[in-house]
């Protein structure tokens, strides 16, 4: 009998990555729907599902995606009971947007832009003008806010036109750079707990003939980043947060419509090496990077100058079959980071860009210990982490 003859891994092909809905059904496409639908000027619909209210409320549940609702009915049977109202009662999701992190998706929810255009790329990216890998969720290193993103947010222009805005969340936010850049304009009301949360965004919901008030939760990604999504701890948080839910949805004033909605989805990864690759343990992953941005499922790749061309063929032979590979122009030309990417944005976007198609992380045990230990991850473009709700309530 002949013996097969010996052939190479064929990588992942770019155009088998599912892109966001940029321009009709993101995160980006939100606020700037709800606020168009009450005139506000210099706005447009482009989820054309959604239907004008005089008074709109956006809950965003920090990590709970579509897929994590759907397979917890016993958990969270308020929510679960709106799925079928989801994207303007068409029962759909809508997409986060790449990469599938906290700091990039608030940054378009806030902005209404894709992270080409407000220039937060990903959980660290590097910094153009320092050469620095910079957190985008933390700060750090210090880098001007409004140079960083300089576009005015939804809130702010919705405020210069009337519009009775406030973003209620936990007092630890209020001056952060996030906030500064992403989520300000009108006022900032700080509460503790999630039930203060909810009754004051109905407050500040019915104290204007028209508003527009975000609300934000944060201990389901948490608990999926510490315990994992499939741990007793997550659906603990799971259950409470739909209780938040429901006492929200159930003092919303007249005409007024409550979307309840996530900045992205969460994947358990086992601890072991096939499903867990230390890049800080792997010479030929290492070889000619001169940093490593991004998080697990989600990579930046800062090639030493002259070796982007080696270091995207390595990653791709030796990750393709797990990772979509792509070079900085390939994953713009994708669209991955939306229609087009701002000159400013260009060099923060890594020469190579890893994103995960199986369940299997990067991770950096020396440089990132804490990230690399979190049970739940996420960033990447499949469903279980792209996919969010858009579910409604109505008054």
């Amino acid at each position: 009998m002949a013996q097969a003859a010996w052939q190479d891994p064929v990588p992942l092909a770019l155009d088998t990555a599912p892109v966001p809905a940029y321009g009709s059904g993101s995160l980006a496409d939100l606020l700037p729907t709800l606020a168009a639908g009450q005139g506000v000027e210099g706005l447009t619909a482009t989820i054309p599902e959604l239907t004008p209210a005089d008074r709109n409320c956006v809950f965003l549940i920090d990590g709970l995606g579509w897929e994590q609702i759907k397979a917890h009915p016993d958990e969270a049977p308020f929510l679960h009971s709106l799925l079928p109202t989801s994207r303007g009662g068409t029962g759909r999701p809508i997409t986060a947007g790449f990469p599938s992190t906290t700091a990039t998706s608030l940054a378009s929810v806030g902005t209404g832009l894709p992270p080409g255009a407000h220039g937060l790329p990903g959980y660290t990216v590097r910094n153009p003008e320092t050469g620095e890998l910079m957190n985008q969720l933390r700060w750090r290193p210090w880098s001007e806010p409004k140079v960083w993103q300089p576009y005015p947010t939804v809130f702010q222009l919705a405020d210069a036109a009337g519009v009775r805005t406030a973003q209620v969340s936990s007092p630890d936010f209020e001056h952060t750079p996030l906030t500064k850049i992403g989520l300000s304009g009108g006022s900032f009301l700080g509460r503790l707990s999630g039930e203060d949360r909810m009754d004051t965004a109905a407050q500040r919901l019915a104290a204007g003939d028209r508003s527009l008030v975000y609300t934000y939760y944060s201990e389901v990604d948490g608990k999926g980043h510490r315990f994992g999504v499939d741990s007793d701890a997550w659906r603990g948080q799971l259950m409470y947060v739909d209780g938040l839910a429901q006492r929200l949805a159930e003092q919303l004033p007249p005409r007024s419509a409550l979307y309840i909605t996530a900045d992205h989805g969460m994947i358990d990864i086992p601890f072991d090496e096939q499903s867990r690759i230390d890049f800080d343990e792997d010479w030929e992953l290492r070889a000619g990077v001169a940093l490593l941005g991004g998080e697990g499922r989600a990579r930046h790749v800062y090639a030493v100058p002259g070796a982007q061309g080696d270091v995207l063929a390595v990653w791709r032979e030796v990750l393709g079959e797990q990772f979509w590979v792509a070079s900085r122009d390939e994953a713009i030309a994708a669209g991955w980071f939306g229609p087009a990417v701002d000159e400013r944005v260009y060099g923060r976007i890594g020469d190579v860009v890893a994103a995960a198609h199986d369940d299997v992380v990067i991770t950096a045990s020396v440089n990132e210990p804490h990230e690399s230990a979190m049970v739940g991850m996420h960033g990447s473009l499949t469903p279980a982490e792209q996919l969010v709700p858009l579910l409604e309530v109505r008054s």
